[in-house]
């Protein structure tokens, strides 16, 4: 409304001018008082730009994510924002997760969470909801097809990667990155080291078997998952797959090249949080060998 305001308020101006210029031909006394006139409405027109840049500077971005740098659950989400182009801002959320202000609005005090004025409850955590809300939201069919059969295939990507694959992967590396074990967990216990070891020892051994499953059947000769272009799937599996660094995984050749493609395709909205978490990988190793 300002801006129509401004444009509405200068055509008078414009419409005046011709006439005062007639009558200061017969008085020329009055071109004097004409310059500070044109200056003054100059500054005017020049503090309301200023107003302008200030308004749009002071823009809230759309979509609000508090997460975590040297997490790839965090990664997933900020992979997908950057590479949905989607308007958004990050919040550090390191050591403030268990806060009375972030207990208040997400009691799981769990990340990447984002704050969207769509939500009933205005968060959403949980990286593979999040990135299914946000297609949805968005219309983003070329990371999440809206057909049944090809959206269930980006599901069970998912749900096979959360439900099976992440859990040998945090296993085999929560150890090492220091991060805390889940309960129950002979990680989590007070048991012997060596039991502990040979736990960790068990789930890097178990690794192949899933990531197997990922090459043979949901990617089937494709590039990625969801075809030609990555999927929110492939965006899951791969930032996963940065985490097994930290323990030197040997990743068979496929599963190799396949990250290179995500990054390459994704460029920077790959690279940017990757890099954050290898990163934090390399100074974990670093620590060990000191």
């Amino acid at each position: 409304m300002a801006s129509t305001g401004t444009k509405s308020g200068k055509k008078p101006a414009a419409k005046a001018a011709p006439k005062a210029a007639v009558k200061a031909s017969a008085k020329p006394a009055t071109k004097a008082s004409a310059k500070p006139a044109a200056k003054a409405t100059s500054k005017a027109a020049a503090g309301k730009t200023m107003a302008k840049a200030k308004g749009k500077s002071a823009k809230k971005p759309a979509l609000m994510i508090s997460m975590l740098k040297p997490s790839v659950n965090n990664m997933t989400v900020r992979v997908f924002a950057r590479a949905a182009g989607l308007d958004h801002a990050e919040a550090d959320a390191w050591g403030s997760t268990r806060s009375p202000e972030f207990m208040a609005r997400n009691p799981a005090h769990l990340t990447p969470m984002i704050e969207d004025k769509g939500l009933p409850r205005g968060v959403l955590w949980e990286s593979c909801a999040i990135m299914q809300y946000l297609a949805n939201k968005h219309r983003l069919e070329k990371f999440y097809p809206k057909a049944p059969a090809k959206r269930a295939m980006i599901d069970s990507a998912m749900f096979y990667l959360i439900g099976t694959l992440y859990p040998y992967v945090a296993r085999a590396t929560y150890p090492v990155l220091g991060f805390p074990q889940y309960a129950g967990e002979v990680g989590h216990s007070d048991a012997h080291p060596d039991r502990k070891s040979e736990a960790q020892k068990a789930a890097i051994a178990a690794i192949s078997e899933p990531l197997e499953v990922f090459h043979s059947f949901f990617r089937d000769g494709k590039p990625f998952i969801g075809g030609k272009n990555p999927s929110i799937a492939d965006i899951r599996l791969a930032a996963t797959l940065e985490f097994l660094a930290v323990i030197d995984y040997a990743l068979p050749k496929w599963a190799s090249d396949y990250m290179a493609a995500m990054e390459k395709k994704l460029g920077n909205a790959y690279a940017g949080p990757a890099g954050d978490v290898r990163g934090y990988i390399a100074h974990v190793k670093s620590q060990a060998k000191a």
